[in-house]
């Protein structure tokens, strides 16, 4: 692997921009198809696109994605140009999402360091041949000019990378020389930069080129020369003067071209004349160009005052987050420092609030940095639902809300393959036939919600469709036959049931197809869910539809939460969790019929959870009138823990658990751990992996 690639700021960059506008073109591609047809705005848009493409491919030598996004770019230029175009919708819209599909493998290569050297051949030819159909032309020209390409493409080794200038040599056998003049439109700007992108393509034609001036790329005084006395070349070919013609009346922004064939004795004194051209030290800006500079400056000016948005790496941002979080323990450490809390001095008391209130809203401000809304990540399942469709013959609408709902950007970054997997699943397993939906008395046409909102310090992802819904029966047979339950049917509640589906392995599909079937790697999504601290729940009603709810919080980072201490150890408890605290009386508590402590409060039982039972901790407070007990829920699940005292309540910097007790001690119910103020480590308590399966049998008395 070339990580040279990785190192380079202009790669970077290229590679950060292309994908930009790859994903846009993809959005704008999807949309349009709902249209049905392509607005006079949107030619025009994914005609820059390619333009803007295709320019900064050529000039990273990208010849693949360059030729690709070249070859679109000429099918546009017709429909923005000509009048009365008749074209195939369907058929263009899919050249075009085959062809960005390709560019973002190519990208995908560039990004790991790779060399982007795709088979675009085929896909060329077929472009090639639309472009041909929508001007009117018989594929010969197309051929012609593919057979002019390979033959540039076959040349020796050393002649691949392209160099600004291609010395003339002797006329080669049956090779016509030609001369033109291009001149382009007076508001085309950068006609230096537009002049090499002429030379760069046009090499697939010819075989020798030379051209006046030949400092374009390193000299911009050529702009002035360029617009004065257009942009001049000669060249010779074995291709057809038809098609070198082609070639550079196609040129973006042309304003006219003067083209003939000469003799080639004429086309030797060019190549002499136009190489041993030699720039004066001293150049004579003409009167236009003095404007033209004052335009540019005042161009750039302006630019510059306007920009509000700048791009920032990734990992700066995660470094910027773990340096705040350091900040909030060192905060911690010099206000909650035991000798300094034994003194009362009201000007310490006073600039450690003044730090907490700072530290605080620097936490807000890099925390509202990292947030980035959820549409790019919701507009790519309109791309997903738009394929699977026309492959299962299913007629499906997906309806977005809320997309503009922003979570953290690494939590982000793990929520789109559980989405995809959760989208396949309504489309492959969840919504009916045609048929099928019109057989029960339903609208043909099934429809898929997507929906994003905030709650509370969550944000839950709603994926609703109104398909032929999950059996109960059918899935606890599924069940029992892989012995995933081992209680009767009616014990069980309809929560229980539907979550089966989470278990790995299980299905209720019959047969195995392309796509998983509702249950078929639904654990994986959610154990993808859970590592970013979230939830997974399924609800469902027969013969209506399916609805699956991913619970997931805002950001990682920092929490608040509430120390607790049982023993010589400390506890954080995440305050979102925490619904009250109090001391019971010993009145308040009983055992059930399996000998488990309970509790009643306002006429509701809940469990009763030791945790210095649970973690096996010595501890001298083990009666109720010592101690605290702590009610925490987790979705519809309660329970109270029981905790020697509380410690106070505190913003904490989450840290994951060392490998050796994630795998091997496996311990249940810890998140994390965090570092107190006082030097000590607190580990984070996760509500969610206590057994809390009797808390759903809470009933009021």
């Amino acid at each position: 692997m070339n990580n040279s690639y990785i190192d380079e700021p202009m790669i970077e960059a290229y590679v950060y921009e292309t994908s930009q506008i790859v994903e846009t073109l993809e959005q704008l591609m999807i949309s349009s198809e709902k249209d049905g047809i392509f607005s006079d705005d949107a030619i025009n848009e994914i005609f820059r696109f390619m333009h803007t493409i295709k320019g900064s491919s050529a000039m990273m030598m990208f010849d693949v994605i360059s030729t690709l996004s070249h070859k679109v770019e000429d099918i546009f230029f017709v429909l923005r140009e000509e009048d009365n175009v008749e074209y195939d919708f369907t058929l263009l819209v899919d050249v075009i999402l085959e062809s960005i599909d390709f560019f973002k493998i190519e990208l995908m290569k560039i990004k790991e360091g790779e060399t982007p050297d795709g088979n675009v051949e085929e896909l060329i030819e077929k472009v090639s041949e639309y472009h041909a159909g929508i001007k009117g032309e018989d594929k010969s020209k197309t051929a012609r000019g593919k057979t002019a390409k390979s033959k540039a493409a076959s040349k020796p080794e050393e002649t691949e990378k392209q160099k600004y200038y291609i010395a003339p040599s002797k006329t080669k056998v049956n090779a016509k020389c030609y001369k033109a003049n291009v001149k382009f439109k007076k508001d085309s700007e950068m006609e230096n930069i537009r002049a090499y992108t002429v030379i760069h393509n046009i090499v697939d034609l010819v075989e020798e080129v030379v051209y006046k001036p030949n400092d374009i790329i390193d000299n911009d005084q050529t702009i002035d020369e360029i617009r004065a006395n257009g942009f001049k070349l000669a060249c010779q070919s074995t291709a057809l003067e038809e098609d070198v013609r082609t070639y550079l009346e196609g040129i973006i922004f042309l304003e006219s071209l003067e083209f003939e064939e000469i003799p080639a004795e004429e086309y030797q004194q060019l190549a002499r004349e136009y190489k041993d051209e030699e720039i004066a030290e001293e150049i004579k800006i003409p009167k236009t160009s003095k404007k033209y500079v004052e335009k540019k400056v005042k161009a750039e000016t302006t630019t510059s005052t306007k920009q509000s948005i700048i791009s920032v790496n990734v990992e700066k941002l995660d470094n910027l987050m773990d340096m705040v979080g350091e900040l909030v323990i060192a905060e911690a450490m010099v206000t909650q420092n035991p000798e300094v809390t034994d003194l009362e001095i009201e000007s310490f008391d006073k600039s450690s609030r003044q730090l907490h209130k700072i530290t605080g809203e620097l936490q807000d401000l890099v925390m509202a940095i990292r947030m980035v809304p959820l549409s790019t990540t919701f507009m790519k399942m309109h791309r997903i639902v738009r394929d699977m469709t026309r492959r299962l013959e299913k007629d499906v609408a997906l309806e977005v809300y809320g997309e503009e709902t922003e979570v953290d950007k690494n939590i982000i970054e793990k929520i789109g393959d559980p989405l995809m997997h959760l989208i396949r699943n309504s489309l492959d397993h969840g919504i009916e036939s045609e048929e099928v939906r019109l057989e029960v008395g339903k609208n043909s046409k099934g429809t898929i919600t997507l929906e994003a909102k905030n709650s509370g310090s969550d944000v839950l992802i709603i994926i609703k469709d109104d398909g032929k819904g999950l059996d109960k029966q059918k899935l606890y047979d599924k069940a029992s036959l892989q012995g995933i339950v081992n209680r009767p049917f009616k014990d069980m509640s309809d929560k229980e049931l539907y979550n089966l589906i989470l278990h790995p392995g299980f299905s209720t599909k019959e047969q195995v197809t392309e796509f998983s079937g509702r249950g078929v790697g639904m654990d994986v999504v959610a154990k993808n869910i859970e590592s970013v601290g979230g939830t997974v729940l399924v609800d469902s009603e027969f013969g209506v539809g399916t609805t699956v709810i991913l619970k997931i919080p805002l950001t990682l980072a920092i929490i608040e939460g509430m120390n607790i201490k049982v023993g010589d150890t400390r506890f954080t408890i995440p305050i979102v969790t925490i619904r009250e605290s109090f001391r019971p009386k010993d009145s308040e508590i009983f055992e059930d019929t399996e000998g488990n402590e309970m509790i009643m409060v306002r006429g509701l039982c809940y469990p009763i959870l030791r945790l210095h039972d649970f973690y096996e901790i010595t501890t001298e407070i083990k009666t109720y009138n010592e101690g605290i007990l702590i009610m925490v829920e987790d979705d519809d699940r309660s329970c109270c823990v029981f905790a020697d005292e509380l410690l106070g309540q505190q913003q904490v910097v989450v840290k994951t658990l060392p490998d050796y007790v994630k795998k091997y001690k496996q311990v249940k119910g810890l998140g994390g751990c965090t570092l107190l103020g006082d030097g000590n480590i607190s580990l984070i308590l996760d509500v969610g992996e206590f057994d809390l399966s009797k808390v759903d049998n809470n009933v009021k008395v």
